[in-house]
C-alpha cells in the first residue's frame, strides 16, 4: 500500500463489514469472542472512503484491542494493535501439503534458533516446491535455474539463488569434519524460500481472486 486510504481496496476478506469471528485475541488466542467497546470513523477529505477505528474488549480475558479497518467493494481488511504473536501452526491452506509442512518445520527450527535444522527443512520445502513445478531433477540451484530457463521464476530469483551459500551446501549429507550451519546462512535461506513461495503460491491467489471479483 501506498497510503492507509487503500486499506481494504485490493485485499482482504469477504464483506464490507468487520469480521469479529476472525480476530484472534493476542492475549489469550481466543478467537471471535469480541464485544465492541468504542467506535470512531473517518472519512476521506473529498471521497468516500471510511476510515475505522474501534476497540474491542475480549470476552474470554478481558483485555482491550484496538482495530483498524476499512471496507470496499464487497470486502474489507484490518490491523490489529497489539497483534497475535505468530505461533507457526499451519501453513496456507492453498499451499501444497509437502511444501506446508517442511516450510513449518524450517521457520520453526529458525525461531528456536536450530541452525541447521532449519538449513534442512527449508532446502527440502524448497526441493519439494521446485519439483511441484516441474523443475528437472537435479541439484537446488540446478532446479530452480530450470524453472528460470522456462519463464516459471524470473531471473531476478535465479541471480539470487547463486548468492544463498546454503543452496550450495548439501546440508542432509554431512561429511566428517563440517562445520555447523551459519546462522546468517539459515536465515538467508529461509527468507529466500518466503519470497520464493510468496512468488509462486501467494501471488498467483491474489490475482485470481482480483480478477474474481472484476469479474462478478
Amino acid at each position: 500500500m501506498n497510503s492507509w486510504w487503500e486499506l481494504g481496496e485490493w485485499s482482504g476478506y469477504q464483506g464490507s463489514e468487520l469480521s469479529l469471528h476472525r480476530i484472534e485475541c493476542p492475549f489469550c488466542s481466543e478467537r471471535g469472542n469480541w464485544a465492541v467497546n468504542n467506535q470512531a470513523e473517518k472519512k476521506k477529505p473529498n471521497g468516500s472512503k471510511v476510515l475505522h477505528f474501534d476497540t474491542l474488549r475480549c470476552g474470554n480475558c478481558a483485555m482491550y484491542v484496538m482495530v483498524f479497518w476499512s471496507g470496499a467493494r464487497g470486502h474489507h481488511d484490518y490491523k490489529l494493535v497489539p497483534w497475535p504473536i505468530e505461533k507457526l501452526d499451519e501453513h496456507p491452506e492453498y499451499w501444497p501439503d509437502e511444501v506446508g509442512r517442511f516450510w513449518l518445520q524450517a521457520k520453526r527450527s529458525l525461531r528456536d534458533e536450530n541452525w541447521d535444522a532449519a538449513a534442512i527443512m527449508a532446502r527440502s520445502a524448497l526441493q519439494a516446491s521446485l519439483r511441484e513445478q516441474k523443475a528437472e531433477v537435479g541439484s537446488l540451484k540446478r532446479e530452480i535455474d530450470d524453472l528460470s530457463e522456462k519463464g516459471v521464476l524470473p531471473n531476478i530469483v535465479k541471480d539470487w539463488s547463486h548468492n544463498v551459500r546454503e543452496l550450495g551446501n548439501e546440508s542432509a549429507h554431512p561429511q566428517p569434519g563440517q562445520k555447523p550451519t551459519d546462522p546468517q546462512d539459515a536465515s538467508d535461506i529461509v527468507k529466500f524460500m518466503d519470497y520464493l513461495f510468496e512468488y509462486l503460491y501467494t501471488l498467483p491467489k491474489q490475482i485470481k481472486e482480483y480478477r474474481e471479483r472484476k469479474d462478478a
